[in-house]
C-alpha cells in the first residue's frame, strides 16, 4: 500500500469542491467525482462535515480501479470544529470512508471549535461557543503535525484564517501550513490576506470561485452581491466568447490561486475544466477585475459566534 512519503503529486491548479449533500445527496457527489475524473480532473475537495466521504470513497476507489493511479491524484479532507480535540482519530476516521492509505492535504476547516451541524439557520447560536484562542489552536495543531509525522498526511493547512492567525501560527509551528483555504472570488478579493499567503510561500485555494450561487440559505443576507452578474464580468465573458463563470475560474488561475469550484453537473464540470486551459485575460482586462471587488464576503460564518459577540466581522479579526 502507497504511503504519503512515496507520493510526490504536486497540487493540482483547479479541484472540485465537494460540498453540496445537503441539496443533492452523497451519491450524487459522488457520481460528480466520477464524471470529473473521466473529463480530466485529479485534485478532490473534501470534508468530513459534508456527511459525503463514505460515497466519495467508493467513486474515489473506481477511479483507481478504471486505471488512474492513486498517485495521480491529490485528495485533500478537513477536520470539523467538533473535533479539535481529537484530530488524529478524526483524520483516521476519513481515511476509512475515503478508503485512502493517506490525504494529500489535510486542514482544520476553521479556527473555531464551535460545533454546528446540519439543519442550523443563520441565527443559530451555540452556547458552548467561544473565541479563537492561539492557544488552543495550537494544539491541534501539533496532532496535525502528528499525522504528518506518522505518514497519514502529506501536508497540511488551515482554512477560514485571517492574517493575524497565520502569523501566530507560522511563528509556533514546527510544520509550517503548505495551503490555506479562504473565499476568494471577484467581488471578494481579500487582496492582504492574499498577498500576506504568497508572501509566506502558502497556497491560496479558492472557495467559491464563482461567488457560491448555489450556497446555502441560512449563508444568505441581503447585502450580498453576485459576481456573475457584474457588468464587467459579462463584458469580459462577451469578448472571449466564455460564460462568466469561464472568467472567474481563469481570473482566479491567472492571480495564482487554485479555485475548487462545486458542481454536479457534467457540463459545468468540463465547462471549469476548460476554463483553466482557456487563453489568458489580457493584462488590462486583469486590471479591471481588480477594480470590481466589493467586499462581500458570502460565507460569514455568523454561526460560530459566541455569546457577546457583536457581529460576525469579529470572527475574522
Amino acid at each position: 500500500m502507497q504511503s504519503a512519503e512515496s507520493s510526490d503529486l504536486a497540487i493540482p491548479t483547479l479541484g472540485l469542491g465537494t460540498f453540496g449533500s445537503d441539496k443533492y445527496g452523497p451519491d450524487v457527489i459522488a457520481r460528480a467525482v466520477i464524471d470529473a475524473a473521466e473529463i480530466g480532473y485529479r485534485h478532490f475537495d473534501c470534508a468530513a462535515v459534508y456527511g459525503n466521504e463514505r460515497a466519495i470513497g467508493e467513486a474515489l476507489r473506481n477511479v483507481q480501479n478504471s486505471g488512474i493511479p492513486r498517485e495521480q491524484i491529490w485528495v485533500t479532507s478537513k477536520l470539523w470544529n467538533d473535533r479539535h480535540g481529537d484530530a488524529i482519530a478524526a483524520c483516521e476516521q476519513s481515511l476509512r470512508d475515503l478508503k485512502l492509505a493517506y490525504l494529500d492535504l489535510y486542514l482544520i476547516h476553521w479556527p473555531f471549535p464551535n460545533h454546528h451541524g446540519a439543519g442550523v439557520d443563520v441565527s443559530s447560536r451555540d452556547p458552548h461557543a467561544k473565541p479563537y484562542r492561539h492557544e488552543e489552536y495550537m494544539v491541534t495543531w501539533r496532532q496535525l503535525e502528528c499525522l504528518v509525522e506518522r505518514g497519514l498526511v502529506r501536508k497540511i493547512g488551515t482554512s477560514n484564517m485571517s492574517v493575524s492567525k497565520l502569523q501566530g501560527l507560522l511563528k509556533d509551528a514546527a510544520i509550517r501550513p503548505f495551503a490555506t483555504q479562504m473565499e476568494l472570488h471577484p467581488h471578494f478579493q481579500q487582496i492582504d490576506l492574499f498577498e500576506y499567503v504568497r508572501s509566506q510561500g502558502i497556497v491560496p485555494i479558492a472557495y467559491s470561485p464563482l461567488g457560491s450561487p448555489s450556497r446555502p440559505a441560512r449563508d444568505r443576507t441581503p447585502e450580498d452581491t453576485c459576481d456573475l452578474e457584474d457588468s464587467t464580468i459579462l463584458e469580459i465573458a462577451e469578448a472571449h466568447g466564455i460564460t462568466p463563470g469561464a472568467v472567474c475560474i481563469r481570473w482566479a488561475v491567472q492571480r495564482g490561486s487554485i479555485p475548487i469550484p462545486f458542481s454536479v453537473k457534467r457540463e459545468q464540470i468540463e465547462a471549469n475544466l476548460a476554463a483553466t486551459q482557456a487563453p489568458p485575460l489580457s493584462g488590462p482586462e486583469m486590471e479591471k477585475m481588480g477594480l470590481i471587488d466589493r467586499n462581500s464576503r458570502l460565507i460569514k460564518g455568523q454561526v460560530f459566534l459566541w455569546e457577546g459577540a457583536k457581529s460576525w466581522e469579529e470572527l475574522w479579526t
